[in-house]
C-alpha cells in the first residue's frame, strides 16, 4: 500500500498551481518549549491552505471527458477554494455546494476563483446530498475534499517537501485530522522513507473521529462534532484516509479549544501571521506532547495548515488565548457583604494583574465575585492562586474549564432573579445567518416562558444561545421531546455550579 502511495505522490502533478511552501523556525516557542519547533507554512499557498494540492491533482487524473462535463463538491471552506482555483487553471467548470450558513467571506472567496455556488440546506450533510444529485442529473465528477487516493497523494507532496527540505534529523511530524487526507498523505510517504520519524495526528477534543476509530479499531460517527475548528468538522474519518491512519499514524493527540486559541497565538508572536483554528493544531499538539512526554532537544515539525479565519472570529481567540495558556484563571470568589471585603480580597489577589471583575449585590450575607486573574503555567500556576485564596479564607471555584462560564457567564452577570421558579438552562448552537435568531426563537416557540437569554456572535458559522425556560416540574419530562424537534445541538446547564452562583 505505501509503494503505491509514495509512487502516486512522485508522480503529482500539483506544481502547476501549488507553491513549494518553506518551512519557518519558530524561535520563541523553541525557546519556550526547550525543543527544536519548526512550522511547515501551508497558509502561504495561493489559496491560504493545502487543499489546492489534492483538488488539482485529482483534477489532474480525470479523462477529457469527464473534464468537460465539470466537477461538483459540497464543501463550506478550504477545499472549495482549492478546486476553484485548480479547476479555473484547468478550464474545468466546477459547481460548489455550500450550505446556506456559509459565511459569506467564504462565499465570495469561491466565486472569486471562477466557480458557480449553488447554496443548498442549512447543514453539511444537505449541501453534500444535493451534490450527488447534481452528479446523477448533470453527469458532473464528484471531487472528494480527502477520501481518494489522488486526493491523499496531493496531500503527500507536503511531506515529499519537509523531507527535501529539512534532511537533518527528524523526532516528528505533527499533522491536522479531518477527514484525514493530509495526515494520510503524510504517513505514507514518511513511514515509507524514513519510518523512524513519528507521525502524530492532531484533532480537537470535539471533533476527534480519528481518535475515536483508531479507539474502536473501525470507522465510527461522532454524534456530535464540535465547530470551532471548521476546517476538520468531520463526524467520521475517511475510508480510504483510515486505512493509513490505523496503521501509519503514531498516535493522535486532542486538544481543546482553548489550546486551540493559544497556538494561534503562538504561531502570530513567532511568525506575525494569523491562522485559522484548523491551522494551528499541529502547534497545539506539540505543546501536549512536550508537556507530556517532557522531552528537550527534538525536533519538531508542525503543519501550518491554512489561515482562511474569518477576522471578527479573532475577539473570541484573542479572549481565549490566554486560558488556553494557563495564563489565566476565571475564578468565582465568595466574600461577605460588608464594607473593607473588596480591598482584602484584592490584598489576597497581590501583585498579580486582574484580567476581569464582575459583581452584582445579592444579598446581605455575602457576594459572590466573578473575577479574572493573570496567572503563569510554570512561576504563578493556577492551583497555587487558588490554594492562597482559599488559606486566606476566600472560598473559590475555579471556573477555567468551564464552557458556560467562558462563553455566557462572564458577560451576564448581575444577579440573581428570586421570582422566577421552576428555570431549565439550556446552552444551544445554530447555524448562523442574517435572521438566524429569530428562526431560534421561532423553532423554541411560545411554549414555556423564557426568563433568561444570552446570545454572542463570534464571528462563526454557528451562533451560540444560552436560555432559561420556565417549565413546571410535571412537564420537565417533555422537555427531550421538544428540543429535538427544534433540531439544534444543546446542552442541559441547570446544574452548572457557574449558573448556580450567579445567575439561579
Amino acid at each position: 500500500m505505501l509503494e503505491t502511495y509514495v509512487k502516486k505522490i512522485l508522480c503529482s502533478r500539483v506544481y502547476d498551481v501549488a507553491v513549494e511552501t518553506p518551512i519557518h523556525p519558530a524561535p520563541f516557542l523553541s525557546e519556550r518549549l526547550g525543543n527544536t519547533v519548526l512550522l511547515k507554512r501551508e497558509d502561504l499557498q495561493p489559496v491560504f491552505s493545502f487543499k489546492i494540492r489534492g483538488a488539482y491533482n485529482k483534477l489532474a487524473q480525470l479523462t477529457d471527458e469527464q473534464r468537460a462535463k465539470g466537477v461538483v463538491a459540497a464543501s463550506a471552506g478550504n477545499h472549495a477554494q482549492g478546486l476553484a482555483y485548480a479547476a479555473r487553471h484547468m478550464g474545468v467548470k466546477a459547481t460548489i455546494v455550500m450550505p446556506r450558513t456559509t459565511p459569506e467571506i467564504k462565499v465570495k472567496a469561491v466565486r472569486a476563483r471562477g466557480a458557480r455556488v449553488v447554496l443548498h440546506g442549512d447543514a453539511f450533510d444537505e449541501a453534500l446530498a444535493y451534490s450527488q444529485k447534481l452528479v446523477k442529473e448533470k453527469g458532473f465528477t464528484y471531487i472528494h475534499p480527502y477520501d481518494d487516493p489522488d486526493t491523499i497523494a496531493g496531500q503527500g507532496t507536503v511531506a515529499m517537501e519537509i523531507l527535501r527540505q529539512h534532511q537533518g534529523h527528524i523526532d516528528a511530524i505533527f499533522v491536522p485530522v479531518g477527514g484525514g487526507g493530509l495526515a494520510a498523505g503524510i504517513a505514507a510517504y514518511v513511514k515509507y522513507l524514513r519510518p523512524q520519524i513519528k507521525v502524530i495526528g492532531v484533532e480537537p477534543t470535539e471533533a476527534a473521529c480519528l481518535k475515536a476509530a483508531m479507539d474502536a479499531g473501525e470507522r465510527v460517527v461522532l454524534s456530535q462534532v464540535g465547530l470551532f475548528a471548521d476546517g476538520v468538522a468531520v463526524a467520521q474519518i475517511g475510508e480510504h484516509t483510515f486505512e493509513v491512519c490505523r496503521h501509519y499514524v503514531d498516535e493522535v493527540i486532542t486538544v481543546s479549544t482553548d489550546e486551540m486559541c493559544a497556538a494561534i497565538k503562538d504561531i502570530y508572536d513567532d511568525t506575525r501571521s494569523i491562522c485559522e483554528p484548523a491551522g494551528c493544531l499541529g502547534v497545539a499538539g506539540i505543546k501536549k506532547y512536550v508537556e507530556r512526554e517532557g522531552c528537550q532537544g527534538q525536533v519538531l515539525i508542525a503543519i501550518d495548515s491554512g489561515a482562511n479565519i474569518n477576522f471578527d472570529r479573532l475577539r473570541h481567540v484573542a479572549e481565549r488565548a490566554e486560558l488556553g495558556e494557563q495564563r489565566e484563571a476565571l475564578l468565582a470568589v465568595t466574600i461577605p457583604e460588608r464594607p473593607g471585603s473588596f480591598k482584602a480580597f484584592c490584598q489576597a489577589i497581590g501583585k498579580r494583574a486582574i484580567t476581569e471583575f464582575n459583581y452584582r449585590y445579592h444579598d446581605s450575607g455575602e457576594a459572590h465575585i466573578f473575577v479574572g486573574v493573570q496567572t503563569h503555567p510554570e512561576l504563578d500556576p493556577r492551583g497555587a492562586l487558588v490554594q492562597q485564596l482559599c488559606d486566606q479564607g476566600f472560598p473559590v471555584l475555579d471556573l477555567t474549564d468551564n464552557e458556560l462560564a467562558k462563553l455566557h457567564i462572564r458577560h451576564m452577570v448581575g444577579g440573581h432573579a428570586a421570582q422566577v421558579t421552576d428555570e431549565v438552562v439550556l446552552r444551544f448552537e445554530f447555524p448562523e445567518r442574517p435572521g438566524a435568531l429569530f428562526n431560534f426563537l421561532n423553532k423554541l416557540g411560545g411554549r414555556w416562558n423564557i426568563s433568561m437569554f444570552h446570545y454572542r456572535n463570534h464571528g462563526a458559522a454557528w451562533g451560540r444561545v444560552v436560555a432559561g425556560l420556565q417549565v413546571p416540574e410535571d412537564e420537565r419530562s417533555q422537555v427531550p421531546e421538544a428540543l429535538a424537534s427544534i433540531g439544534y445541538p444543546y446542552w442541559d446547564e441547570s446544574d452548572n455550579p457557574a449558573y448556580r452562583l450567579f445567575l439561579g
